[in-house]
């Protein structure tokens, strides 16, 4: 027997507002076709004025907590992962928490860009297997159309507002064939910020900013980069391509996942794609797109699947998980 966080439920939110390529035609200098063709990207979700991270945050967890068949007050720890949080300061993460009326748990946010989910698995599995917290609630959130240039075509069309949550409890299993995370592995090279970034900051311009990004180079060493972590996960899991049945990657560019699926040799069917309908909702998009799977039924409990995603930074990481 071993001690291990295992994944309880899933959820996610979508701002009410849908944006079709077509309706974004009609104010940025683009087509339905050019957006598909280099991204796979047919429509997103974009936050209202009364839609912020913290509360689709809420919203996302609720619907997790629903799944897991349990109430606010059995967790007690959030790690919620976002770029775009409400304030400066105080974490959402505490948002989410009086949202949802914890009156007292561990809350605090992840700062990892499209990483963000895969490096808030990682702390709260660590903490949860080293008996700081019994259960956890991580969340991806962001309402990235809040730093768009909407001027920039090349980069307004990718992205998308949007959260997921999952529910994760310590558990002792069997470890052979027992549920749970098996591996997690993170890196980050700070050389590249240059290629992803917001040229903004409190400590810097005192500005938000807006997004910031040369699409090709970040497509070259994306490809190289989630390639080569699966492969590092799977390997510190004794496991290889073949015993994976989903991988749940990083919702940025279709091109960039089918590319991925092709460099591991990989079925492009065991490849969980959201990217047409959500766009790249950043650190929300890995638990937005496993929700997804989980609730039409592709993903069933036993399966092995891995989670990975890349980001700014350069952040990334990838998770192997048995549901």
């Amino acid at each position: 027997m071993t001690i291990r966080s295992v994944l309880l439920g899933t959820g996610s939110a979508l701002p009410v507002r849908r944006v079709t390529n077509a309706e974004l035609a009609e104010t940025v200098d683009t087509s339905d076709e050019w957006i598909v063709e280099r991204t796979g990207i047919r429509a997103r979700h974009v936050a209202g004025d009364d839609e912020t991270t913290s509360s689709l945050a809420t919203a996302a967890a609720r619907n997790a907590l629903a799944a897991a068949g349990l109430e606010p007050g059995d967790i007690d720890l959030i790690v919620l992962a976002t770029a775009t949080p409400d304030q400066t300061f105080p974490a959402s993460a505490t948002k989410v928490q009086a949202n949802l009326g914890i009156n007292d748990c561990v809350a605090f946010d992840v700062a990892a860009v499209c990483s963000g989910f895969l490096y808030a698995v990682t702390v709260a599995d660590n903490m949860l297997r080293g008996g700081a917290a019994r259960r956890a609630l991580v969340i991806g959130a962001e309402t990235f159309s809040r730093i768009l240039d909407w001027e920039d075509r090349t980069t307004c069309v990718l992205f998308g507002d949007g959260a997921g949550a999952i529910v994760l409890e310590r558990q002792e299993v069997d470890e052979a064939n027992g549920a749970g995370i098996l591996a997690n592995r993170l890196h980050a090279d700070g050389r590249h910020n240059e290629l992803l970034y917001v040229d903004g900051g409190p400590s810097t311009t005192g500005t938000v900013g807006k997004l910031r990004m040369r699409g090709q180079e970040v497509f070259r060493h994306a490809v190289v980069n989630l390639s080569s972590v699966l492969r590092e996960v799977l390997e510190a899991a004794s496991l290889s391509t073949a015993d994976v049945d989903w991988v749940v990657p990083h919702q940025a560019n279709a091109r960039i996942l089918d590319a991925t699926a092709r460099k591991l040799g990989l079925e492009r069917e065991r490849v969980v794609m959201t990217v047409d309908q959500h766009a790249n909702t950043s650190a929300a998009s890995v638990p937005l797109a496993l929700d997804t799977a989980i609730r039409d039924g592709r993903i069933v409990r036993g399966d092995l699947v891995v989670l990975e995603a890349m980001g700014g930074g350069f952040t990334w990481g990838a998770s192997v998980l048995r549901y």
